[in-house]
């Protein structure tokens, strides 16, 4: 008896450790529609990076996925010719750099930045001007349900 106490016991245990291992990653995705170059930069940039830190401190990992969408196009284009957005200084004054903050939190962060199609073709923009690293989702609303279904907490970046 006292061997299968100790058995069911080690079972316990073993279930509740693949639990605990299945609750370490976590996830987000941003809904990002502001056109705010500041909002953009101290939510978005600094944010991702602040909560993949904390997450990493509690040694946990944070799944990230940007949808982007509505005025935020504009952050996410290498190629700002023959756009709204080449008039816009403060913009393409920073490009290169935001571009690089961009490229690193896709590349050693792995956010996967989802840019919504139907908004691309009702501006007319031009999706080889966006940068390689950006995938392309066909509405933003598509992209916030696979992601919300997927177990992603949503955050609203407006």
């Amino acid at each position: 008896m006292l061997k299968i106490f100790w058995a069911l016991s080690l079972m316990l245990v073993s279930l509740q450790s693949l639990h605990a291992e299945e609750e370490v990653v976590k996830k987000v995705v941003y809904d990002l529609t502001t056109g705010d170059l500041r909002r953009f930069e101290q939510r978005l940039l600094s944010g991702i990076v602040a909560h993949k830190t904390y997450y990493q401190s509690q040694l946990q990992e944070l799944e990230v996925r940007v949808i982007v969408h509505g005025d935020a196009y504009k952050f996410f284009m290498q190629d700002l010719h023959a756009t709204p957005y080449l008039h816009q200084h403060a913009l393409v004054a920073q490009q290169a750099a935001l571009g690089k903050r961009l490229r690193t939190l896709a590349t050693q962060y792995g956010v996967r930045f989802l840019v919504c199609e139907v908004g691309v073709k009702k501006r007319k923009l031009r999706p080889k001007a966006f940068y390689p690293f950006v995938s392309f989702v066909h509405n933003a609303a598509v992209g916030l349900i696979d992601a919300q279904n997927a177990g992603y907490a949503y955050l609203p970046l407006r």
